[in-house]
């Protein structure tokens, strides 16, 4: 092979070389055409009173139920956190009795579409015995028929799915943060 004919062969390889180099930095560095997703999203706004809605108090064992809220929106947002909690004052506000939440595990944040839900698990210190029950501490037993759950900003007075009542002892209730 001749001299300049083996430049040529070396520059048009160094070419192809480069051009290679050069496409596949420009695929690898575009994550999108990488992995197939869209463009990003800006980030949904944090939930707010009017965007959300609660269901209910699902009970799921002695001294436990389960708390869901919609986003009743037509815009997706972010919940995060945990509920507060207060027995509910037999028709009046102000008799209100908050508990103290002892936080269970870690929050983060949930991203709620229009229409999706989140829940959180309350328990309760359970009341011991028959009808009339105890506590063990020797403190009386607390009963409301309702709660009110404070949920992004909102207070939503909430019962017991099946028709009975919140019974407990103490003043505290366990919640876990709001999961999707």
């Amino acid at each position: 092979m001749k001299r300049s004919t083996r430049r040529v062969a070396i520059k048009v390889s160094s070419v192809l070389l480069l051009a290679g180099c050069v496409s596949a930095t420009l695929v690898a560095g575009s994550g999108a055409a990488a992995t197939g997703e869209g463009p990003r999203r800006a980030p949904a706004a944090p939930c707010t009173n009017s965007q959300i809605v609660a269901g209910g108090a699902q009970p799921t064992g002695a001294a436990q139920v389960r708390v869901t809220v919609t986003n009743k929106g037509n815009k997706p947002c972010v919940l995060n956190g945990f509920p507060t909690v207060a027995l509910a004052g037999q028709g009046s506000p102000d008799k209100n009795k908050p508990l103290q939440v002892i936080r269970v595990g870690k929050a983060g944040p949930v991203q709620l579409a229009a229409g999706g839900r989140a829940s959180a698990q309350l328990t309760f210190t359970p009341v011991l015995g028959e009808a009339d029950g105890y506590c063990a501490s020797g403190s009386d037993p607390v009963v409301a028929p309702t709660m009110v759950v404070g949920v992004a900003g909102g207070r939503y007075q909430l019962a017991p799915s099946d028709g009975s009542e919140f019974a407990l002892c103490g003043t505290t209730v366990r919640a876990t943060a709001f999961r999707g």
